[in-house]
């Protein structure tokens, strides 16, 4: 069984999916790092100098592939990956696949990002929290009808992290 995380950044996909992984004893691959490591940029870097429409056809080709190749437990992807072209359908139509969608408030995901504005490419741009605020709630509108297809939906607002991971092993078994 391989276990895709989906959900807006700073659900915690990454947090959670490590752990789940250690959990379940099996291998973690976050999609963003096997983008970096396949095109030798980061992805910062890789929105700046090729556009977003070439990394979503990245990240598209590439978590195709990781799950056609190999042995994977859980991957971790971002929070646009599940919304572009026809990633979201594929995923769902594989037998072999289980999508969980990390749903996180906008109060929650607007105070965690606020602080990590500069490092995440998509709202480096946004001045202040009430903007952020806004691109977020736009952006969650948006990607609702996507995350919302996921073979589960855990909401992680109100949850530390073991709270999250034993309450997806207990809706996987």
């Amino acid at each position: 069984m391989i276990i895709v995380l989906i959900g807006y950044m700073g659900s915690g996909k990454s947090t959670v999916g490590k752990r789940l992984a250690t959990t379940l004893n099996t291998n973690f691959i976050d999609l963003d790092t096997a983008i970096e490591e396949k095109e030798g940029s980061s992805v910062i870097e890789l929105f700046r100098n090729k556009g977003e429409i070439y990394f979503r056809r990245k990240e598209n080709e590439v978590l195709k592939n990781l799950i056609e190749d190999a042995e994977i437990g859980v991957i971790t992807t971002g929070g646009g990956t599940p919304c572009y072209g026809d990633t979201m359908a594929w995923l769902l139509k594989r037998q072999d696949v289980t999508t969980v969608y990390l749903k996180t408030s906008l109060e929650v995901l607007t105070s965690r990002l606020d602080s990590e504005r500069e490092s995440r490419p998509l709202i480096a741009h946004l001045q202040d929290s009430a903007v952020l605020k806004d691109f977020i709630r736009k952006h969650l509108f948006e990607r609702s009808f996507y995350y919302n297809q996921a073979s589960f939906v855990v909401d992680t607002s109100e949850k530390n992290t073991a709270a999250v991971v034993e309450e997806i092993v207990s809706k996987l078994f």
